[in-house]
């Protein structure tokens, strides 16, 4: 590649070796630490997850239980930091989420990976609550992250198998190499700014719709269709007035990305428990018509299903209203931000590209 060339989007351009994980979108494969998402997600759980991003192996015995102590003692600290009566004027969860994250300083202890990723949860499920006209809910550290985040979020001790729905998606979306909101962490982790400040950073990025904030127009767009026998005519009507299929296509994969059939099948054991809404046969219906319409609209531009297209049906399968949908997502990918920090702080230098400058030339 020509080192002048301008990339604008940094399309192919490598900006940091990681071990944390690999996007193959040709192959439609992520794999995060040496495991296959497929076989990470659904077998694994949060708190071993985030200890594997944050050490590099798996965690077990003390060490997991360790982990689980500090992602409930981050949930805890960062409870009795809440401003709660601030909530209510965030319309926005993700502005909410912002908001409270920044409160948080190095100083109290929140530099580190679990303390942080406690918060995020916290958070996002106190915003959710106060939204739907309770009080945000104090953490019990006795559950697990995943139960614990469903019962802050909820509002109720919740069903075994919507826990396991819930860490299946924490799981999945822990982390994906260097999407927008991770690249923003690394950039500020780079000055030798502190962790909170990179978190915030990138839940500044995950906000942005191009990046986190398709999964609630999924469900819409599956609650206008509402049975499987009109997607085809939905779906041809929306691509003749030139509008885009919500949950299809992705920057990175040319074939379906991994993580939809870890969502799908995590949806399909809870259709098993009776808990699926009966969204799942249209989910499907919906996918396959419009996979077969925008191959035969463009031919030449793989567009599959991405991760937020059953995430929408996952998490209003597992109780969560669609507003709470980004924030979830926050909750999960905070563990891979982390990740990224430390590694960029271990590894890393300044991260300061280049730029093209294309305004006038001074005047003599």
């Amino acid at each position: 590649m020509d080192s002048t060339a301008t990339r604008s989007g940094l399309d192919g351009v490598v900006v940091a070796d990681t071990r944390l994980s690999e996007v193959d979108g040709e192959r439609g494969r992520l794999v995060v630490e040496g495991h296959d998402i497929e076989r990470l997600a659904g077998a694994t759980s949060f708190e071993a997850t985030a200890g594997l991003l944050w050490t590099g192996a798996l965690p077990q015995g003390e060490a997991l239980a360790a982990i689980r102590r500090a992602l409930a003692e981050g949930r805890v600290r960062a409870f009795e930091q809440l401003e709660a009566d601030e909530l209510p004027r965030f319309v926005d969860g993700m502005d909410a989420l912002r908001a409270a994250t920044a409160r948080l300083t190095a100083e109290d202890g929140f530099d580190a990976p679990a303390r942080l990723t406690g918060a995020v949860a916290v958070y996002a499920a106190a915003w959710a609550r106060t939204r739907a006209g309770g009080r945000p809910l104090a953490p019990d550290p006795e559950l697990s992250h995943a139960a614990d985040t469903l019962r802050m979020l909820t509002g109720e001790l919740p069903d075994p198998a919507r826990v396991a729905g819930l860490e299946t998606y924490l799981v999945t979306v822990a982390d994906h190499g260097m999407n927008a909101s991770t690249f923003a962490a690394r950039v500020v982790a780079s000055t030798g700014s502190d962790a909170v400040s990179a978190i915030v950073a990138a839940i500044g990025a995950l906000k942005g719709p191009l990046h986190g904030g398709a999964p609630g127009p999924v469900l819409d767009m599956l609650d206008e269709i509402g049975e499987p026998a009109r997607a085809a005519q939905w779906i041809e009507a929306e691509l003749a007035a030139g509008r885009r299929i919500m949950g299809m296509g992705h920057r990175i994969y040319r074939v379906r990305d991994p993580r939809a059939a870890v969502l799908e099948g995590a949806l399909a054991r809870l259709e098993q428990a009776g808990l699926a809404n009966g969204r799942l046969a249209l989910a499907r219906a919906v996918e396959r018509v419009a996979e077969g319409a925008l191959r035969a609209k463009y031919p030449d531009r793989p567009l599959a299903a991405n991760v937020e297209f059953y995430t929408a049906v996952l998490l209003d399968a597992v109780g969560l209203d669609r507003a709470a949908f980004s924030p979830t997502f926050a909750a999960g990918r905070v563990a891979g931000w982390c990740a990224h920090v430390l590694e960029q702080r271990a590894t890393g230098r300044l991260i300061r590209p280049a730029s093209r400058y294309v305004g006038p030339a001074p005047q003599a």
